[in-house]
């Protein structure tokens, strides 16, 4: 398989730092993320912990396949062998899944691609040439009866008709198979940036920012203690602060809300549609003893084997006394449009999900709607105790160290109420993994994960879905969530295996799973020196404002206050180093930034969240207060394409990641812009 480039090799170098990308991780056909084999596949010739979309019983009914097609010729047979094993591809999801529908053969690489990127590969005529005249049963390249055997000239015309249906267009497609398996070409990636100017906006602490729906520069911000505002994000470089009314917010939740150490409003989601129907979702924590209406079902219960009396409850609660929530709100409902609203109905409209806690701790609570799906996805912890004693995390039937994907446009039938026992008002999406299988909870979109402290989607590239997963022990972790993934707590922390110190709940056997690794993280030991640590999740970089930050992933330590870049390379492998990033207080900070004591660098207190606004910029939500990443000059931190990002002549968020229209956008480049380009290429590379 080849990645097709899509521009002569010094533009794309000259421009890649201002191109979104349109790579994604790499996925099956079935979205699953490829997993380590844990045997050799014979036929299709992976080796052992090799990684893989198919495993041993895939292997074997390829195989079949393959001994049905009775192609007589040696030559047609072994590429037709290699077409049925890209299904195992780690890369399949793209080679298959080619609009409208996925296909039954991968897209060839052929001589479109070939003329319109510097593809030497034509495997698409190989094919033909190869096949055209061998009769072929049960042919993946023809739509006839099962058990028919055909040539490919019984269907199509010439070389031209076959390619055109196998190896279509290609402006748009930027992976093609040639009859190998995956390859790339490795980048130099550029040098990290010299650190992170950042700028002090607001005094206050929160939770949650949430960019407004409707695309302003306005935010929703919430606290712990339950009180969600309505606020406005100053332009980059006005010195303006945050503004908002603090005596009057959109929300106040602080009667219904149990705010204490992991407790509180923990999770702020707006709907998609929300300038037309107004609703918004709140995910908190509350106290039956004090609210009758926290009620929930215990997440210790019959279905997973788990009896409350052996909880043993930390803190002195009793069982299940706190119960995690999502909650449905609407905007003030005297409005009809809601987008121009500045306060919501105090009414909830709907409870969408009670769940009873185990411990105090673990409770996650996030709630984002996925970029590309519409759904509603809920990060929750192990809930609670050192090691999760009671495998939560690993239990099929068990909410707790999940994420789960929930349908919140449509309301449970009662038929799906009685034989799912649902957690609230939600319906379960047909494609989530396990919406068919009994022994799975089916609102689990991944698992076995013990406190996942901020989530994100790269708002560019929407299959990134990223976690960062707080450690028991030894090791903070950043994981890309992928459907039916499983993240390896408690069987793994990190990449070691964990040795819990009791296990009332029994163990998962290593052999039984296939765990994905986290693709960024830290050791305690390298991270701080505070005694403690816990990671903090953050974004993929998508702002201009600093260029050199540009695709990176940033997180940090909660405790410690220190932060890293990610940066993937090569684009689209999912392999990703790290490297600590400084960061300093802008001169021109609007509110002045504390010191660390005995030192000029600004001291942030505990890095709690971070958050995007609708420009993409990103911001820090901490203990003291509120920061935004700003040009890296303000600091005296050098980025050379920042001249070039800020010129007049560059397009906002740069061109578009289509193939085309980056072909069409170089052809526009005049003379002068590519002078230019090439005299800054010499100075940057």
């Amino acid at each position: 398989m080849r990645w097709a480039p899509t521009m002569a090799p010094l533009l794309l170098v000259l421009i890649l730092f201002l191109l979104p990308s349109c790579h994604s991780l790499p996925l099956c056909t079935d979205s699953k993320y490829p997993v380590a084999t844990k045997a050799p596949l014979a036929f299709c010739g992976y080796a052992n912990g090799s990684s893989s979309c198919c495993n041993a019983t895939d292997d074997g009914a390829i195989a079949s396949r393959f001994k049905s097609s009775n192609i007589s010729d040696s030559a047609c047979a072994n590429v037709v062998k290699s077409i049925l094993c890209a299904k195992c591809d780690p890369y399949s999801g793209d080679l298959f899944n080619v609009q409208p529908k996925l296909q039954t053969v991968p897209l060839l690489c052929n001589s479109t691609i070939s003329s319109n990127s510097g593809n030497s590969s034509d495997f698409c005529m190989t094919v033909w040439d190869t096949c055209k005249d061998v009769p072929i049963t049960n042919s993946p390249f023809s739509q006839g009866t099962a058990g028919s055997s055909s040539k490919l000239t019984d269907t199509y015309k010439s070389e031209s008709d076959f390619c055109a249906a196998f190896g279509g267009s290609s402006n748009d497609q930027l992976v093609c198979f040639d009859g190998t398996s995956a390859s790339f070409n490795l980048t130099q990636s550029s040098p990290p940036p010299k650190g992170l100017c950042l700028e002090r906006i607001d005094n206050g602490m929160y939770l949650n920012m949430v960019p407004h729906p409707d695309g302003s520069n306005r935010v929703f911000i919430s606290n712990q203690a339950g009180k969600i505002w309505l606020a406005t994000v100053p332009e980059q470089g006005s010195g303006g602060k945050l503004q908002y009314d603090q005596a009057n917010p959109f929300l106040d939740l602080t009667d219904v809300v149990h705010f204490e150490n992991e407790f509180g409003l923990l999770g702020l989601a707006f709907h998609p549609k929300f300038a037309a129907n107004g609703r918004f979702f709140v995910s908190y924590s509350c106290d039956k003893s004090q609210s009758s209406r926290c009620s929930g079902r215990c997440s210790c219960n019959s279905d997973i084997n788990c009896d409350p009396s052996k909880l043993g409850m930390d803190n002195g609660a009793q069982p299940c006394q706190y119960n995690s929530v999502i909650a449905e709100y609407t905007a003030n409902s005297s409005s009809s449009t809601p987008s121009t609203t500045k306060t919501a109905n105090p009414i909830e409209v709907r409870r969408i999900f009670t769940m009873g806690l185990p411990y105090t701790t673990h409770h996650g609570g996030q709630i984002l709607f996925g970029p590309a799906d519409g759904y509603l996805y809920f990060m929750m912890g192990d809930g609670g105790n050192v090691g999760d004693p009671f495998n939560f995390a690993q239990n099929k039937r068990s909410v707790l160290g999940k994420i789960l994907r929930l349908d919140i446009d449509s309301m449970p039938s009662s038929n799906m109420i009685n034989n799912l026992s649902l957690w609230g008002n939600y319906s379960i999406p047909k494609d989530n993994p396990y919406a068919d299988d009994s022994g799975f909870l089916p609102e689990v979109w991944a698992f076995g994960l013990r406190n996942p402290w901020r989530c994100s989607f790269d708002s560019q590239r929407p299959s990134y879905f990223f976690c960062g997963d707080v450690a028991q022990e030894n090791y903070e972790e950043v994981d890309l969530i992928t459907k039916a993934g499983n993240y390896g707590w408690r069987v793994y922390e990190g990449f070691d295996l964990y040795i819990p110190p009791w296990t009332p709940g029994g163990n998962t056997s290593l052999s039984s799973i296939n765990p994905i690794f986290p693709v960024m993280g830290y050791l305690h030991s390298s991270a701080t020196n505070v005694g403690a640590a816990s990671i903090t999740g953050g974004y993929v970089y998508r702002s201009m404002t600093d260029p050199c930050m540009f695709g990176r992933y940033i997180y940090a330590d909660l405790y410690a206050t220190v932060m890293w870049a990610g940066t993937e390379n090569p684009e689209a492998s999912g392999n990703y180093t790290s490297t600590l990033i400084p960061f300093s207080c802008s001169k021109s900070s609007p509110i002045a930034c504390d010191s660390v004591a005995g030192s000029t660098l600004p001291s942030l207190g505990y890095i709690v969240s971070f958050a995007e606004d609708n420009k993409k910029d990103i911001f820090l939500l901490t203990i003291k207060g509120v920061y935004r990443v700003v040009r890296p000059s303000l600091c005296n931190y050098t980025c050379p394409k920042e001249s070039i990002a800020n010129a007049p002549a560059s397009p906002p968020g740069g061109p578009s990641s289509s193939a085309s229209k980056m072909e069409s956008f170089s052809r526009k480049l005049s003379a002068f812009v590519l002078a230019l380009f090439v005299i800054l290429a010499s100075f940057l590379f």
